[in-house]
């Protein structure tokens, strides 16, 4: 392998962080560490707004944040790129979400955005509970109108019309996660365009970079991108994509992936 600068871009959830044991591996996170001794760079790219990765940047040093799924763009220190859903629009998209049936957490660079009331979907309060624990409740709630929120996550169950609420969400992108679950990102935001913008920035060519993924909404970043690392527990959507199949989170599939490569 050449000796010239990596961009090396990771998901979080089941890719560095064990979906399991709620951890990095050690083994992560001394790959990552070798990796950027040696002059490459390394940027996390994730689902999650930037609150919402606290936990990941306390343990391992990185080169930027590309958070909920191009809508913020963090290198370097500063803000290559933030975008958020203009306002009334975001209150129109909440009314239409109840009117709907379905419920969950709106996401924004400030925190995330609850119903005050308890859902009548025990997964949508354990939604709310663990993003609470994780530091990530926004200071207002969702029945308030004087903030904005730059993408959202949602539950259904037998008494939500996601058809017709999808109808409704012409400007967003609505992901299918599975089990009823659905990210909801505005067009023409992904982690490909983050990706992109990183790579004009530092002026660093797609065969030089490298993803890293495991789900669903890994998928734009691996159509995107040259060089693919699948990991062992994968979403089958994104095989076709793979250029090369690592071990599990658990089985230490990052430092496997990053030796056999040569990046480390």
């Amino acid at each position: 392998m050449s000796n010239k600068t990596k961009a090396l871009f990771f998901d979080i959830d089941g890719t560095l962080l064990s979906e399991k044991t709620g951890e990095v591996p050690e083994s992560a996170k001394q790959a990552v560490k070798e990796a950027r001794s040696k002059g490459h760079l390394v940027f996390i790219n994730t689902g999650r707004v930037y609150p919402h990765t606290w936990q990941i940047r306390s343990e391992i040093e990185v080169d930027g944040c590309l958070c909920g799924c191009g809508t913020y763009v963090l290198a370097e220190g500063r803000v290559l790129y933030y975008y958020h859903i203009p306002r009334e629009r975001g209150i129109r998209i909440k009314k239409d979400i109840d009117e709907c049936g379905l419920d969950g957490a709106l996401e924004g660079v400030d925190g995330c955005y609850f119903h005050r009331t308890i859902s009548r979907m025990p997964r949508v309060e354990e939604l709310k509970a663990a993003l609470r624990e994780a530091g990530c409740a926004g200071r207002y709630d969702w029945e308030d109108d004087c903030y904005d929120f730059s993408k959202f996550y949602l539950a259904s169950d037998g008494n939500s019309r996601c058809m017709e609420l999808f109808g409704r969400l012409k400007d967003i992108e609505v992901i299918d996660r599975g089990d009823g679950y659905y990210e909801c990102v505005p067009r023409g935001h992904s982690k490909a365009t983050a990706m992109d913008q990183v790579l004009k920035h530092y002026g660093i060519s797609k065969d030089d970079a490298y993803v890293f993924g495991d789900s669903s909404n890994d998928l734009s970043m691996f159509q995107y991108a040259t060089n693919c690392v699948l990991m062992g527990q994968h979403s089958e959507v994104l095989v076709p994509y793979a250029t090369f199949e690592t071990k599990d989170v658990e089985e230490d599939g990052i430092a496997y992936a990053m030796k056999e490569l040569g990046i480390i």
